[in-house]
């Protein structure tokens, strides 16, 4: 009998310093993160609405420098965008004040978010995905766009990555309701 209750004591000890968790009906639990980059606030909403309906922590993506509304006028050969867009070395140069998330060996599902820019995703989250290893994550892009769609905007990710489980994602539009992304988070089954 001690030696079942010193094993049931080591077991418990042991999920309690590596995180292990499980529902009540014995099955591990999935702990999820949304990761997000939002310049309008278009991509942060359709992110608090996948957090909720996923029950997952929320991680925003912010630039040292903020992108002000004058800086995302594609028209403008003078813009900021237009200027990162043209150099692949300007948009390298895009510092984000917060690259390491708390406990991220923990998560094992990764909602990544971010607007499309000129048919790619926006270059502030190429710094995130370089800086971290997927590595045992499934990770589901999303984004958002008045128009254009995803296009090869998660495979472009998951090379730079180069690790972790890579899903098709999807585009949202502005318009979207929160009760349409509840049912896109839930037909994932994460």
């Amino acid at each position: 009998m001690k030696r079942i209750l010193a094993l049931l004591l080591a077991g418990a000890l042991l999920c309690t310093l590596t995180g292990c968790s499980t529902a009540a009906d014995g099955q591990a639990k999935h702990k999820s993160l949304v990761v997000y980059f939002s310049a309008t606030g278009n991509t942060k909403a359709v992110a608090q609405y996948i957090a909720d309906a996923a029950k997952a922590t929320l991680f925003e993506l912010t630039p040292e420098q903020p992108y002000a509304e004058s800086d995302l006028d594609w028209n403008n050969p003078d813009s900021r965008v237009s200027a990162e867009l043209a150099s692949e070395e300007a948009q390298n140069a895009v510092v984000l004040t917060n690259i390491s998330v708390g406990d991220w060996e923990s998560y094992d599902t990764v909602y990544l978010g971010y607007p499309i820019w000129t048919g790619v995703a926006a270059w502030p989250v190429n710094s995130f995905v370089k800086g971290n290893d997927f590595t045992g994550k499934t990770v589901i892009p999303f984004c958002t766009s008045g128009s254009s769609d995803i296009g090869e905007s998660g495979a472009q990710l998951a090379a730079l990555a180069g690790t972790g489980d890579w899903q098709t994602g999807k585009r949202f539009p502005s318009a979207v309701t929160q009760q349409e992304v509840a049912d896109w988070v839930k037909s994932l089954g994460k």
